[in-house]
């Protein structure tokens, strides 16, 4: 078990997911994207997608992916947050970041990215961090700048028509690569 405990989050732990994460993981990334627990967070889609965000098969498969893990992120004991590092080439990919929406707001995102970032820099001396974001969430993507990541103009097509990744409410969604250096970390 990978445990590390940044500093100013000494409640914090986090540990490669396993197997038998699966199920928490799922209601965890569902509950901060979808549906109407997911509003009383920020982050949520409910407007933009409904239907599923992920799956129990979708999450093993990152848990499981060689060139990457599944951070779970727990407070006191309890499941309260996760995301996915990818190494790829030069760059680590970071995605499925979730945070239980009662617990949005109060600067723990600023944690959990700061020790991904740190993570993936450490494991696998990688220059930079790369993440897709929906291009029409301006507020998400704002959050990210302030962290440091620049838009690239680079889009991706939202995968229309495939359920598994939720049903589009919108016909203009797209996916924008966003990219952080973090060598110095």
């Amino acid at each position: 078990m990978d445990t590390a405990t940044p500093p100013g989050s000494a409640r914090l732990t986090f540990r490669d997911a396993t197997d038998a994460d699966a199920p928490a993981l799922v209601a965890l990334i569902e509950s901060a994207y979808r549906g109407d627990s997911s509003r009383t967070g920020w982050t949520t889609e409910a407007d933009l997608l409904e239907g599923q965000r992920t799956d129990e098969e979708g999450v093993r498969a990152v848990i499981n992916a060689p060139a990457g893990r599944l951070l779970a992120v727990e407070r006191d004991g309890g499941l309260i947050a996760c995301c996915q590092l990818e190494h790829r080439g030069d760059a680590a990919y970071f995605g499925m970041f979730a945070v239980r929406p009662d617990s949005q707001g109060g600067g723990l995102g600023k944690v959990i990215i700061a020790e991904a970032e740190r993570t993936a820099r450490k494991s696998w001396g990688v220059a930079e961090m790369h993440m897709t974001v929906i291009s029409a969430r301006e507020d998400l993507i704002a959050w990210y700048e302030r962290r440091g990541y620049r838009r690239t103009g680079q889009f991706t097509p939202f995968p229309y028509g495939d359920e598994r990744f939720g049903i589009p409410q919108r016909d203009d969604l797209a996916f924008e690569l966003l990219v952080k250096n973090i060598e110095a970390l």
